[in-house]
């Protein structure tokens, strides 16, 4: 039922309230809303967040939300995990009719006497209120009291000091309520810092400490052993998340070749994402990988260094898999007796048998559920799940529920480049993170315009995760771009998102694709061993590693590029100069970049002084992180950007000395 003072579209709300609002542990969470009411008296509205425990936290004002009229906004900050709720208070507010009435009429010598008695009965009710005045905040009143009710003091005089600031915060932290209408409860749940931030780094065991032989050329598998050697050098980087492959046995039925060939050789190691053989299915390890014993260790040398283990859940096996045998209702037979396997028209996976969630869902959800927990307990508290759009969401739904029935601290990252509406509906069920359509986008207004989206459109239904490369996706812009477009990518992906990504071979500048037009590497880490000489790069600099570390230095040290709701997009007058910043509180960065890989930018641009803090006439040092240069900035700057140097500037905002 509408209330009394109406309350209507109200954001965020999920699946009409059936679902919770995305968000985190100290990001500030904006409440949106409509509010308003018949006739010219005034009205104000407040939100009152009610915790997991459900303890009612002190309420925050609404105030306008822009120029839109009718509409408010207030900030809503959780400091706790867990299931929250929220409720909108409205009300009519007869000090604030007051105070616009007053400003209109004492000046104009209509209705004066009127209206400060009116104004003295008003103070006269705050004084007696429910919410004690401390002494000072007594003191104002009691004086505007005095001047309300002093006749022989000038109209003018009296009015001033009705509308002292300090007298008006004091009005507006105790504020007389009529009419109150609650909107709500309306569901959000705040998770773990980690759900937010993070920056990941992406490699296949494997291949870290892998070996060829010189002679024969066959290659030796590198192993957890040999892959925890390599731990040390992600940390320095400043990664935050190391995820993993799937690190289970593969398929030798069906086995591919190097760059996806159908006929691989004796030693060809096939594809992780084929799981499963006869040495066991997504709950064993690659015997060549090594024990759960050294996935232990590795684990544990990870936490040591600041690393989170994100482990691949990929729901699909090769047909040599035990399922296939032990439960083959877990699959789709085809109309010839055979076992349907996994198609991309005109991609074919025959190494890839998919699962069927509808012939025994409750056996799939048991063994899915077992599989999970079976890694939880070995220290695996974030999966990067593969294609869970080919799932039924109510399954997702429920394994996600489930989980966090017992882990609430367990996140999952998406891997879903599909329609927006599945997409969202994978936040929605509860997927913490999601892979984004930012790969393809590279141009500057498709950049601006997707940077809006994620942070405000789709904000309360996923969080996105910029990664820059993967083991799929090597885009044209990588390809054809050089080293510059490898640095301007990811600066981009740093600044513009506050979880974001690399695989491995990204900071070799590595860019050669199977073939003009395909996204598809060139000897794809998927389907064979890739040895990489990282020390032989690093000596002689042929890496991007350092500009890594520092973007992930900047990050850590700027609270402002670890929250996903605060961008805003700034004016160029070139179309191949992008500019945004990211304000939290007193910190202020502002990312401009050339996003043309090949020629130097000399542009101006043209900065929304207020959304940085500022004035508009107000001039502030804009310090280079990443050059350490500082400039006199202002509104109006003039800025070149040469590829061949620095594509970038990511700039904090610091007051003039």
């Amino acid at each position: 039922m509408v209330g009394r003072i109406p309350v209507m579209d109200v954001s965020p709300v999920v699946d009409l309230g059936r679902l919770s609002a995305k968000a985190t542990v100290g990001e500030p969470m904006p409440v949106r809303a409509a509010v308003f009411r018949e006739g010219h008296d005034q009205l104000a509205a407040e939100v009152v967040a009610i915790d997991p425990k459900g303890v009612r936290r002190e309420p925050v004002r609404m105030v306008a939300d822009g120029e839109q009229p009718n509409r408010y906004v207030a900030h809503v900050t959780p400091d706790v995990e867990g299931e929250w709720t929220f409720e909108i208070h409205s009300w009519s507010d007869p000090i604030g009719t007051w105070q616009h009435d007053a400003g209109i009429k004492i000046p104009a010598g209509v209705d004066v006497e009127l209206m400060f008695t009116e104004a003295r009965l008003l103070l006269e009710r705050v004084a007696a209120g429910e919410k004690p005045l401390d002494q000072q905040s007594a003191a104002l009143v009691k004086g505007a009291i005095a001047a309300a009710s002093d006749t022989e003091r000038p109209a003018g005089a009296r009015l001033a000091a009705l509308q002292d600031p300090e007298l008006g915060a004091v009005l507006l932290a105790h504020p007389l309520r009529e009419l109150t209408s609650i909107s709500g409860p309306y569901r959000f749940r705040a998770d773990r810092t980690r759900a937010l931030f993070g920056s990941w780094y992406e490699f296949f065991p494997r291949s870290e400490g892998a070996t060829r032989d010189e002679k024969t050329g066959k290659v030796t598998s590198g192993t957890f052993v040999t892959a925890t050697e390599r731990l040390d050098r992600v940390a320095e980087m400043g990664f935050d998340v190391l995820y993993l492959p799937p690190i289970h046995p593969i398929g030798e039925l069906n086995r591919k070749g190097p760059n996806n060939t159908l006929t691989p050789g004796p030693d060809d190691p096939g594809s992780p994402w084929a799981i499963g053989s006869k040495d066991g299915g997504h709950d064993a390890i690659h015997p060549e990988l090594g024990t759960f014993e050294d996935f232990d260790a590795f684990v544990a040398r990870a936490h040591e260094l600041g690393l989170e283990v994100a482990l691949d859940l990929a729901l699909q096996c090769a047909p040599d898999h035990p399922w296939v045998t032990t439960h083959p209702q877990f699959f789709t037979t085809r109309a010839d007796g055979t076992i349907a396997y996994a198609e991309n028209p005109p991609k074919k996976y025959q190494d890839i048998y998919p699962m069927n969630f509808d012939n025994d869902p409750a056996g799939v959800c048991r063994e899915v559920l077992r599989v999970v927990k079976l890694w939880m307990s070995h220290g695996v508290r974030i999966f990067r799940v593969d294609n869970p759009h080919t799932k039924p969401l109510a399954f997702w739904e429920w394994l996600l529920a489930e989980v966090r029935r017992t882990d609430p601290d367990v996140l999952f990252l998406s891997e879903a480049f599909t329609k927006p509406a599945m997409m969202h509906g994978l936040g929605a069920v509860g997927y913490h993170q999601s892979y984004t359509y930012f790969t393809w986008r590279t141009g500057k207004r498709e950049i601006e315009d997707y940077l809006v989206e994620v942070s405000r459109e789709s904000d309360h239904l996923m969080r996105p995760n910029f990664f820059v490369n993967t083991p799929d996706i090597l885009h044209a812009y990588l390809q054809y771009g050089g080293p510059a477009a490898f640095k301007v990518r990811a600066a981009l992906a740093a600044t513009g998102s506050p979880s974001w990504g690399v695989y491995a071979g990204y900071e070799l500048f590595e860019h050669v694709a199977v073939k003009p037009g395909s996204e598809e590497y060139l000897d794809s880490e998927k389907y064979q061993v890739r040895i990489r000489d990282w020390k032989k790069h690093d000596a002689e600099g042929t890496t991007l590693a350092p500009y890594i570390t520092r973007l992930n230095e900047i990050r850590r040290q700027h609270p402002a590029l670890q929250l996903l709701r605060n961008v805003t997009i700034h004016h160029s007058d070139d179309d191949q100069v992008l500019v945004f910043s990211k304000k939290h509180e007193g910190d202020v960065v502002i990312t401009v970049i050339n996003l043309d890989p090949h020629g130097t930018r000399e542009t101006m641009i043209h900065l929304d002084m207020p959304a940085l803090g500022l004035s508009w006439h107000d001039s502030f040092v804009a310090h280079d992180e990443i050059t350490g240069e500082d400039w006199s900035w202002h509104q109006h700057n003039y800025v070149r950007l040469d590829p061949g140097h620095e594509p970038a500037h990511v700039i904090s905002v610091r007051s003039p000395r």
